[in-house]
């Protein structure tokens, strides 16, 4: 019986030592995710090593925010194509004051008559008007091939911002191994 006893105690002794360097290994981990988290959000580190890019980033995204793209796709389309003519602010009052009176006197059933025919012509001559918007077709070709262009390079900006050095990571990885926490010995199970 006693054989069996020790056998059985060594065993024990051995699945402790795992379970004690496992968590040995997962506070190492712990110390090194630390690490890698506070170096990935150190900005004043990251303007301090690059300066330009922090302000290149932070104009690009204010750019972003303001519209910027879309006032730069318009001027480019009012360069090449001219600037559109301003809508008319009305129309002659005699011509819709005599269409108006030829569909009858309830106002309510004249304005829905209009926006049914509005609509209807519209809808009919939508594939017209969208087959001869050259400068329509133009943006969804310079949308179709400037988004990917864009979404990789806002990736690898981001990356960039985001991203941590190896030094960078080191001297937070240092950091976080001198802390008290980080050195206490663990209590055995």
């Amino acid at each position: 019986m006693g054989e069996g006893t020790e056998s059985a105690r060594a065993e024990v002794l051995a699945a402790r030592a795992e379970v004690q360097a496992a968590r040995g290994q997962l506070d190492e981990e712990l110390v090194r995710l630390e690490a890698a988290a506070r170096a990935a959000v150190d900005v004043k580190a990251k303007v301090r090593r690059s300066p330009g890019k922090a302000a290149g980033a932070v104009a690009a995204a204010g750019f972003v925010l303001a519209g910027g793209p879309k006032r730069v796709l318009r001027g480019a389309r009012n360069a090449v194509f001219g600037k559109p003519a301003a809508l008319p602010t009305s129309m002659l009052p005699k011509d819709i004051d005599k269409a108006l009176r030829a569909l009858g006197e309830d106002g309510d059933k004249v304005r829905g008559a209009i926006e049914r025919d509005f609509a209807r012509y519209l809808e009919e001559k939508a594939p017209e008007i969208r087959s001869r918007d050259l400068p329509g077709s133009l943006a969804k070709l310079l949308t179709t091939f400037g988004r990917p262009i864009a979404l990789r390079y806002g990736t690898k900006v981001a990356g960039d911002l985001l991203g941590s050095d190896n030094a960078q990571f080191a001297d937070w990885l240092a950091k976080a191994r001198r802390r008290p926490s980080a050195r206490k010995p663990k209590q055995p199970l």
